[in-house]
């Protein structure tokens, strides 16, 4: 690998544009070499902005010999091919969550990515904010005695109607977009041995989940309720209950990088707020991608997996089919 990091971009979709184009650009020790992309004009002028090459197509971009890593925007049900085309090619992956579709997919990839010593990292953020950090110490110290109960919620207004979110054979729904979060808080804070006993998902006119419900329980008993939808006003946190208080964590899972966390502390009649400072979360996840790649690490990895599994046992759970993806052509999708 190059000093630095070289990253091809599989795809314009709106997050790479808004966020991860940006933060790519300017991360130390990361290089935005390439980019490719369904409308020709669009990468042309994506490239241009950046100061990067526009690849023909995403086969072209991988190979390209100017690369060491992908970043994949591609909608849910394209990641198993690409992500697996990537490695193939030798190159490091971050990828948008979910990593798959399909648990069974995301640990083949882990695996192939181990066999080839290849960093392959699902781009989920919040994992990288310090107000993470900072509820795992004060559990670990015990400010609120031993954990009773976890719940977190991830919903979002509805999504415009040409939006790939309502498209099922793209993995679109809400499940595998605001689900995501908190079923990756209850791993991060409850660990392995997550099980789900009851879930619920609510259909819209155009056959995806657009909100739901979930409870897991953790291997020492402790509930997790989740909720998340694509359909509501705009709710994003998570609570921590034990036997002596109660942590919240409010705008917990997609913070700009000037929010001042709120992590507050109920105890004995009192509230404290958690010192925290404000982060860039997309920065960091940047630059702990740009780490693992210089060692071959899979940071997550077995969270990722623990994820993917919960997620196919909420559908499961809820009586949905497990999607099925259709064979897009690439330049039907961004």
């Amino acid at each position: 690998m190059s000093a630095a990091l070289r990253v091809g971009v599989l795809g314009c979709a709106s997050i790479a544009r808004r966020r991860m184009l940006p933060a790519l650009a300017a991360a130390p020790g990361v290089t935005l070499a390439a980019v490719a992309g369904r409308d020709p004009a669009r990468t042309a002028e994506v490239a241009a902005r950046h100061g990067c090459r526009a690849a023909g197509s995403y086969a072209d971009l991988l190979d390209a010999d100017v690369l060491d890593a992908v970043y994949v925007p591609l909608p849910a049900a394209l990641h198993a091919r690409w992500v697996g085309a990537a490695l193939g090619a030798g190159l490091h992956v971050l990828a948008e969550k979910p990593l798959t579709t399909d648990p069974a997919r995301t640990a083949a990839l882990l695996d192939a990515a181990a066999g080839r010593g290849l960093a392959l990292v699902e781009n989920v953020f919040f994992p990288h904010h310090p107000q993470l950090a900072a509820v795992r110490a004060a559990l670990a110290e015990g400010r609120i005695g031993r954990v009773r109960s976890f719940s977190a919620v991830f919903a979002v207004p509805a999504p415009p109607p040409r939006d790939i979110r309502w498209d099922p054979a793209l993995g679109g729904g809400a499940l595998f977009d605001t689900g995501v979060y908190p079923v990756r808080a209850a791993v991060e804070l409850l660990g392995a041995g997550l099980a789900v006993e009851s879930a619920a998902l609510r259909t819209g006119p155009s056959g995806v989940d657009v909100a739901g419900t979930a409870l897991l329980r953790a291997a020492d008993g402790v509930p997790a309720h989740l909720e998340f939808g694509i359909d509501a006003r705009y709710r994003s946190g998570y609570r921590v209950r034990g036997t002596h208080g109660t942590l919240t964590v409010r705008h917990a899972f997609t913070p700009p990088a000037d929010h001042v966390p709120d992590v507050v502390l109920h105890r004995a009649g009192r509230r404290e707020r958690l010192p925290v400072p404000a982060a860039d979360q997309v920065a960091r996840t940047v630059a702990a991608f740009a780490r693992a790649a210089a060692t071959g690490a899979r940071p997550g990895a077995a969270q990722s997996l623990q994820q993917a599994e919960l997620l196919a046992g909420i559908r499961r759970a809820a009586g949905a089919r497990a999607p099925r993806a259709r064979r897009v052509p690439e330049r039907s999708k961004a």
